[in-house]
């Protein structure tokens, strides 16, 4: 018989908000993590894969271990990104339903810190936030930590960049005598140096399937193109996905918008997601693809953190990320709460052996995907240039004389004639404008 969270030592109100969620059953990490947590007094590295419930594992203890008879912030939760810090706070709110008493604030950079400063000066217990703005805070004097028993790094592996200007400051804030959690997919090198530096000699670590979790109901598939029908491929696999959602990462900023841009030329409902945005943008894009308004988000990693939507059917990498570990975060995007997954990379001829690295260091299979034949390309092309031709408003700023004048050239033809030679005209168009192309690149290469 599994497991049930009142077999890891939860507590009664715990339970109750767990059973009014449907949350039954605990996760690998959470049974692993759970009664460590809960009965030792040591610092902690749990290590499981994207969308295995990490939140649970280290929240639940966090809410049962508060001291309600102390007013002051008793843990510190780091995160990278604000999305990734709201859902943890909506998370530990729902979970705490049952334990009113218990208050926790959420104070992420990319909104306005008047609002939080206030937020503080009332009795807070659990604080969730962004290093840089856990450090603003620090620096008004907005916030004390002095008091607090543990310290939670979640994510770590995608917060190392921050951390490492900022952990030395924030723990500087700490008591010495204080528990640290960290919460990671993986363990690079970068997170067994901040072990080493930020943590205690005597460190618990658990991992959760780490070969297979994450994995094994994603299927992965990649296909080689030339860069020249890198954009063509793409619109090709999306126009298939019609009506599903999907994430789209992108290595860069720039890269996101230009794509983002292309895609939305070519009438896909997409959005583009990164740093650079500000936050109510951000807030609304996440907002439209939540709600279903629009079915494709175009990322870059950072950004795609804390985006906990369950019906997302695809993942494209448009470009190949730099190590394992972000694809791992990647394809974790999908196939989330049960449901199976897929995970399309697109790469050029020269990037099959990092791909193959991939592979071997993951412990996961990719096949090859069918790319579309030349025609297949081309006909969907006139199908997207149809879509476009289709939701184009009218030009009410066109005379009516002029109007008159096109309707009379074409009042003789049929809807289906007139279809005939639109499509005609568009096959001359892009032949020509094909033919044009080969010659341009035929003189630079001369």
């Amino acid at each position: 018989m599994s497991k049930q969270f009142s077999d890891l030592g939860i507590s009664a109100p715990l339970l109750k908000s767990l059973a009014d969620l449907k949350i039954s059953e605990p996760t690998e990490i959470q049974k692993k993590s759970i009664p460590i947590l809960l009965t030792k007094t040591d610092d902690f590295v749990g290590l499981a894969k994207t969308g295995t419930g990490k939140t649970a594992a280290f929240g639940l203890p966090l809410l049962q271990l508060i001291d309600l008879n102390n007013q002051n912030i008793q843990a510190v939760i780091l995160v990278p990104t604000r999305e990734l810090g709201h859902q943890i706070y909506t998370n530990m709110e729902a979970f705490s339903t049952n334990s009113t008493e218990i208050s926790i604030a959420e104070v992420c950079g990319g909104i306005p810190i008047k609002p939080q400063i206030e937020r503080l000066s009332k009795t807070t217990h659990i604080v969730i936030a962004t290093p840089g703005r856990l450090i603003d805070l620090i620096k008004r004097k907005a916030i004390d930590i002095k008091q607090a028993s543990y310290l939670v790094l979640d994510e770590a592996d995608e917060m190392v960049t921050s951390l490492k200007e900022g952990l030395d400051e924030i723990c500087a804030e700490l008591p010495k005598k204080k528990r640290t959690f960290l919460f990671s997919a993986t363990l690079p090198g970068t997170i067994k140096q901040l072990v080493q530096n930020y943590m205690s000699k005597h460190v618990i670590q658990v991992s959760a399937d780490m070969e297979t979790i994450g994995n094994q109901d994603i299927d992965h598939q990649f296909v080689v193109v030339e860069p020249i029908e890198k954009l063509e491929v793409l619109m090709h696999f999306l126009a298939s996905k019609e009506g599903e959602r999907g994430i789209i990462f992108c290595k860069t900023k720039a890269a996101v918008n230009k794509l983002a841009k292309n895609l939305a030329i070519n009438r896909f409902s997409s959005g583009a997601l990164h740093g650079s945005l500000s936050q109510p943008i951000r807030d609304r894009i996440m907002g439209q693809f939540r709600e279903g308004f629009i079915n494709i988000l175009v990322a870059t990693d950072l950004a795609a953190r804390g985006i906990d939507v369950k019906e997302i059917s695809y993942v494209v990498n448009y470009h190949l990320p730099d190590v394992a570990e972000l694809y791992v975060h990647r394809s974790g995007r999908t196939a989330r709460a049960g449901a199976k997954g897929f995970s399309l990379t697109v790469i050029q001829q020269e990037e099959v052996e990092k791909l193959k690295e991939f592979q071997e260091e993951l412990g996961i299979k990719f096949k090859e995907f069918k790319k579309p034949n030349a025609q297949s390309i081309e006909d969907n092309n006139m199908i997207l240039w149809a879509k476009q031709l289709f939701k184009t408003k009218p030009n009410h700023d066109i005379s009516s004389a002029l109007k008159d004048n096109i309707k009379t050239v074409f009042h003789h033809l049929t809807k289906e004639e007139l279809i005939e030679k639109m499509m005609a005209n568009y096959l001359m168009k892009h032949k020509t404008e094909v033919v044009s192309k080969s010659e341009g690149i035929i003189k630079k290469g001369k």
